[in-house]
């Protein structure tokens, strides 16, 4: 703006030289100040009277006192004041108060009144709304400062003005004087001349001049004042005296002037004012159309947010910032002067403003909700599907420093996933625990299951078709799979707790190592640079949070498996009742209202606790009750998989590797969870073991008809229970990954030794049991209870025990057959299988077992033929002994009929031993042939009398044709006791006799062969039979 142009603002005392509008101050002429007030009727009147005069102001008078202020003013109320347009900052900051109060939105040019109150020469300068507005950001010690300032300022005026007045005063007095004199003739113009008296009287005097305040107040009581003239003015003088009835001198002229303004108003008024608009308007749309730009800022900025888009957002945010610093940099030029503001410029300022306004909240709200969401950031899952939301934690970080904060994102993400992590580790774990402990408690309460139940489950494993069967009940199955999932859930890697502290101390080791802030913005003026790196002390807290991570869940799970069953499970429900009808009903749950249904129950009736009975599953809260060893080495070996690969991928970390503490307390939890899981899986074999015998269903094998299934399912149960052991023992799925050394140890010597006590108690007593089930009685009213649950159940297979023989001999020929397969072959197995599962030789161990056997077998041996050998003892001791057995003829050519009687047993004994178990024919034909000849010798020397060449040659018919009939089942011991039979007959005869007895041989050999001749159909089946060549 040029000198030109402020001179003629400040000689109008106008704002802009192009006005659309009057001054409604300009409408009011001057007021003297000597003169009284009047009355309100009568001031409306002469403000009435003054607005018809507007261009009489445009003149100023050489009296006017803002010639001598430049910038001062009138108010509205046409009083003169010495208050300026502008001002500098009286505490010594910007040097205009209009400008700051102009950026601040202010309409401070246009409300005059509402500028005065920010001016400190203006008498209604308010010091409160004054800081409020200009020194709003101000802190403490600037207020200070300026206050300094202003008592500084304060000082220096009043001296300099005091100054002033000692060193001018003669000036002041004269002028003063002439000033009065000047006055009082313009004034008294057209009046008469004043007494001479009081002329006199009132003659000016330096005391007079001293003494007035105000030029004006001694002036209205100078010699020339009008209040001393007695008599008025004549008409035609009093037009033009310089007093207010004749408005200074203009009342002749003010009526035409009205007059002509009034015209000129009527006439050119409506085409001036239309322009003005129309310029106005055009300017606006001008201005609104160059900034369109700015006006959709605001709502590009929205609609990034809504929809997610931080890219666009960021984009956005840095172009409101651009027009923010453009509309700045006009009002700092026009501020300093350097260039005057346009009316295009004002209304880019208004607009930006307006625009920077709407953008400031909108970013602010959206920061606090970024802030909220990144406290909330969940690790997602490990699927490729997952991968948008994988890092949706670095795009918040990354839009948080590209709009600017003051804390630090990454410090504030990082410790918020610990909180999350640490809490979710320690609810998951209790609530973990106490569903599996009341699944367990309606488990233990509730009947145990059939016995028909498990004899099915143990016998799955020894048949191809029953693969896919369950291992174990439903219901215990139930509680296994909680106990897997649970544990899964902590323990996984891809999916589990474990998996996201890993990924947590992966994240928080690439921020500090710096890779990851090397895509890091740096924000608006590079402020956001100041959070790329983490202190040497928040690195140190991160690692001590990951490490305690790591015990917190490590903690958990070893009390899951050391510690016994929990007895509090009120985690699950809320102990307050809803006491109002405004409760929800989502309270009486909380924290937990989605639980799953199977844990809701009655607060005032929870699950009772399990019951108290000896059992060996009542000391691990891991362990379902009930559950058999098949399902639970199955199970326990997956358990144990998890725990020892956690600490294996635990022991991986850089924090855990350097402390020996830390991987100490890893081996812990391996060592301690496989001595637990040991301890449980061997109670529960023994128990499985004690009624493994009701497997025996009597069903003949496929390839083996001599023997039934019970090996082959003894077999497969004790292999997969050793086979299940050494995995859970020696873990070798973790022991080959790297760095298990480090937690997974050898197992302890005296673990290895309870493991081979419990094996060997397995083998004598499932097989001792065997032969105790095979000696009882072949009714099924004679079975014992469990036994006659299992021919009763309808899960009892086909050829279980409502199909077994009705023969005791037969189920024990059956039982010896499987006793010689186990003695010969199994057993061997089974030692083998141990000894190369655990590394530990049984040499005494498999002798002692061996022995046990053949003591088993050798029991079950007389059980079957003992009977038989007594009723043969007692038929042929009766038919020797009887009184008809001594022949009534010389030469006897027949057989006594205890003989055949005899024959006809064994026969009906080979039969039932080659359908049942061929391989056992020979040891028990020859074993009831020598029990034949002990009682023939027997029977003979129970006769007192001598023996007859009759009796001899009857006696040597009988023995003789019994032993070519099982000629093929003679044994050294039976030869040696036939040779003792022909001692004993010898012995109880006379040499004649024998003499005799020589001379019949040939006869008597022609007997014995027509003898097995006649019976060759009956007794076949003692003949040896011809193998094809």
């Amino acid at each position: 703006m040029t000198t030109h142009e402020h001179t003629l603002l400040n000689h109008y005392n106008i704002t802009n030289l192009y006005p659309i509008a009057w001054p409604a101050e300009k409408d009011e002429s001057d007021a003297s100040e000597d003169e009284q007030p009047r009355s309100k009727p009568q001031t409306k009147r002469l403000a009435h009277q003054r607005s018809n005069s507007r261009y009489s102001v445009l003149a100023r008078s050489s009296s006017d006192r803002r010639s001598l202020v430049p910038g001062s003013e009138k108010t509205g109320d046409g009083l003169e004041n010495l208050v300026q347009k502008d001002e500098p900052d009286p505490l010594g900051g910007p040097d205009s108060v209009v400008r700051i109060l102009r950026h601040r939105g202010l309409p401070v040019e246009e409300d005059h009144r509402l500028r005065n109150r920010f001016l400190l020469s203006s008498t209604t300068f308010s010091p409160t709304l004054y800081l409020s507005q200009v020194h709003s950001n101000a802190s403490t010690e600037s207020l200070l400062q300026g206050l300094e300032f202003l008592s500084r300022s304060i000082d220096q005026k009043s001296a300099s003005l005091k100054v002033l007045v000692e060193s001018n005063f003669e000036r002041f007095v004269r002028a003063k004087t002439t000033i009065d004199n000047v006055y009082a003739e313009m004034r008294n113009q057209g009046a008469e001349a004043p007494l001479p008296q009081r002329a006199r009287t009132h003659s000016h005097s330096r005391v007079t001049s001293k003494g007035s305040a105000h030029f004006r107040n001694t002036s209205g009581q100078g010699p020339f004042s009008p209040r001393g003239v007695d008599k008025p003015l004549p008409s035609d003088k009093k037009k033009h005296a310089l007093s207010k009835e004749s408005e200074y001198g203009v009342q002749g002229i003010k009526g035409p002037l009205s007059e002509v303004a009034v015209k000129a108003e009527e006439i050119w008024g409506p085409a001036l004012g239309g322009r003005e608009r129309e310029e106005s308007l055009r300017t606006a749309m001008g201005s609104i159309e160059k900034n369109s730009g700015i006006l959709e800022v605001d709502a590009a900025i929205a609609s990034c947010i809504k929809r997610r888009n931080y890219d666009n957002l960021v984009a956005e945010y840095k172009r409101a910032r651009q027009y923010a610093e453009d509309a700045r940099a006009v009002a700092n030029d026009t501020s300093s002067g350097r260039s005057p503001l346009t009316d295009p410029e004002l209304y880019q300022i208004v607009i930006t403003g307006r625009m920077w306004s709407g953008v400031e909240t909108q970013i602010d709200d959206f920061k606090r909700d970024t802030w909220r969401r990144l406290t909330n950031v969940e690790a997602p899952p490990p699927s490729s599907a997952a991968r948008s939301v994988a890092d949706e934690h670095m795009a918040l970080i990354n839009v948080l420093l590209e709009l600017g904060v003051q804390d630090n994102p990454i410090w504030f993400w990082l410790l918020s996933r610990y909180d999350h992590l640490k809490n979710k580790i320690i609810a998951s774990f209790e609530r973990s625990r106490v569903e599996i402990e009341i699944l367990r408690r309606r488990l233990a309460n509730a009947d145990p299951p059939p016995t028909a139940t498990a004899v099915v489950h143990l016998k799955g494993l020894g048949t191809s078709h029953n693969r896919t069967q369950p291992l174990d009940s439903p219901s215990i199955i139930e509680v296994w799979e909680l106990v897997y999932g649970s544990l899964n859930n902590l323990l996984a890697t891809p999916g589990g707790l474990l998996g996201e502290i890993i990924d947590f101390w992966e994240k928080a080791q690439a921020f500090i190592d710096g890779s990851m802030q090397a895509k890091l913005p740096v924000g608006p003026d590079g402020q956001s640079r100041k959070h790329h790196r983490l202190s040497t002390e928040g690195v140190r807290e991160l690692q001590k949070g990951v490490v305690e991570l790591i015990e917190i869940l490590r903690g958990s799970v070893f009390s899951f498996f050391a510690d016994p069953p929990i007895e509090d499970v009120s985690m699950l429900y809320s102990p307050l009742p809803p006491t109002t009808p405004s409760t929800p009903k989502s309270a009486i749950f909380a924290p937990y209202a989605h639980q799953d249904s199977r844990f809701k129950f009655d607060a005032s009736n929870p699950p009772p606790p399990s019951p108290r009975t000896g059992e060996a599953w009542e000391e691990f809260a891991f362990w379902p009750p009930y559950a058999n060893t098949v399902g639970g080495v199955q199970y326990l070996e997956k358990l144990l998989n998890l725990v020892g690969a956690a600490a294996t991928e635990l022991a991986r970390l850089p924090s855990v590797s350097s402390s020996s503490t830390v991987q100490r307390s890893l081996r812990t939890l391996v060592a301690g969870t496989r001595e637990r899981c040991t301890k449980a899986l061997m109670a529960a074999w023994i128990r499985d073991v004690e009624m493994f015998h009701l497997v025996e269903n009597w069903e003949r094998a496929g390839d083996r008809r001599d023997l039934t299934k019970m090996p082959a399912y003894f077999l497969a149960f004790e292999n997969t229970i050793l086979s299940g052991l050494q995995k859970i023992v020696y873990l070798p799925d973790v022991a080959s990954k790297a760095n298990a050394t480090e937690v997974v140890t050898a197992p302890p010597a005296d673990l290895v030794k309870d493991i081979r006590r419990h094996f060997e108690k397995t083998l004598y007593t499932a097989l001792s049991d065997m032969v105790r089930y095979s000696e009882m009685a072949s009714s099924p009213k004679n079975l014992p209870q469990t036994e006659t649950a299992v021919s009763s159940s309808p899960l009892t297979l086909a050829g279980a025990v409502s199909g077994a023989p009705e023969s005791r001999e037969i189920r024990l020929l059956l039982t010896m057959s499987n006793m010689q397969i186990f003695r010969t072959d199994l057993v061997l197995q089974l030692v083998a299988q141990f000894e190369t599962n655990f590394s530990h030789k049984l040499t005494e161990e498999t002798k002692t077992i061996k022995i046990a056997l053949g003591q088993i077998e050798d029991k079950l041996f007389k059980s079957y033929a003992g009977p038989f050998a007594r009723d043969l003892a007692s038929m042929i001791h009766t038919g020797i002994t009887s009184s008809t057995w001594v022949p009534t003829t010389d030469r006897p050519t027949e057989l006594r009929s205890y003989v055949y009687e005899t024959l006809l047993l064994l026969v009906n004994i080979h039969t039932e031993v080659t359908t049942t178990a061929p391989p056992l024919l020979l040891p028990i034909i020859s074993y009831l042939f020598e029990q034949i000849v002990l009682a023939f010798l027997a029977a003979f020397r129970a006769r007192t009398e001598r023996y007859t060449l009759a009796a001899l040659m009857q006696a040597t018919l009988d023995v003789e044709f019994v032993a070519s009939i099982l000629s093929q089942y003679t044994t050294a011991k039976a030869s040696e006791l036939q040779s003792q039979v022909y001692q004993e007959l010898d012995q109880r005869t006379d040499n004649s006799a024998r003499m005799r007895l020589q001379n019949e041989l040939p006869e008597m050999r022609a007997i014995l062969k027509k003898l097995r001749d006649g019976t060759r159909g009956e007794f076949i089946c003692f003949k040896k039979q011809r193998t094809a060549k």
